[in-house]
């Protein structure tokens, strides 16, 4: 493969597509199918990729963005559910505070649900969605202080206040992949 090809390493990008996927819609077959067919334009257009315009992760996730609207533009969007949870601990307290920030994220508008699966479910820094989203990195960062703070607000308003904050990362959707 010649050296500026943006699939040379498939693997890391695969779980991140599907992590921005699944924080879209929700995990499931319905993510991996969104998931496929991004690779799948990714394959086909892999000529087009130009390592200028940004990473090869910003590029698919352009790719993935396009295909999670077309799957929302076809079919009725849906609630993003959490995974089984595998981790050791009190079960009920860590299926609340998911739940309850899954449905704290799903009240929010789609541009704070696609600020939030950039950087949490795809796990973009504030630089790379400004490339996805063709936005300066200082706004990026304005732009998900202010989404953060909207979700606090959702939080609060669900009863949870500040015993459940907006822990996305502890949220995160677990990909297979995941320990």
């Amino acid at each position: 493969m010649r050296a500026s090809d943006p699939l040379a390493n498939p693997e890391p990008l695969i779980r991140r597509t599907y992590a921005y996927v699944a924080y879209r819609i929700g995990a499931g077959h319905d993510a991996e199918d969104v998931t496929s067919s991004a690779l799948e334009r990714a394959l086909r257009y892999r000529a087009s990729y130009d390592p200028r315009k940004g990473d090869p992760l910003g590029w698919l996730i352009g790719i993935a963005r396009a295909c999670v609207n077309d799957h929302l533009r076809d079919r009725r969007p849906t609630t993003p559910l959490v995974d089984e949870l595998t981790e050791q601990g009190n079960l009920e307290h860590d299926v609340v505070r998911r739940i309850t920030v899954t449905q704290a994220v799903a009240a929010l508008d789609e541009r704070d649900r696609e600020l939030i699966a950039l950087r949490y479910g795809a796990d973009l820094t504030a630089r790379e969605i400004g490339r996805v989203l063709d936005m300066r990195t200082n706004a990026v960062e304005v732009a998900l202080h202010r989404c953060r703070d909207r979700l606090r607000g959702e939080l609060e308003r669900e009863g949870q206040g500040p015993t459940v904050r907006p822990s996305l990362r502890s949220a995160r959707i677990r990909t297979a992949e995941s320990p």
